[in-house]
């Protein structure tokens, strides 16, 4: 998911989002450590999109002080 992306989603939904991306990526790790995933890259991926999210609450946060 783009960062521009993830800005026009609105904040409380983007909050929820982020809960699901970050059960998922937890689910992916532990996935992974009992079989291989087919394609590791998704893991990485998946990190990056949950550090895009957390720093578009953040900049939403420090924008509404």
């Amino acid at each position: 998911m783009k960062t521009a992306e993830i800005r026009q989603i609105p904040a409380n939904e983007l909050a929820e989002r982020l809960d699901a991306e970050v059960a998922k990526y937890n689910q992916m790790l532990l996935n992974h450590s009992i079989s291989p995933l087919e394609n590791p890259a998704q893991i990485k991926e998946t990190r990056r999109t949950i550090a895009k999210m957390k720093t578009v609450l953040r900049e939403n946060e420090l924008n509404n002080k």
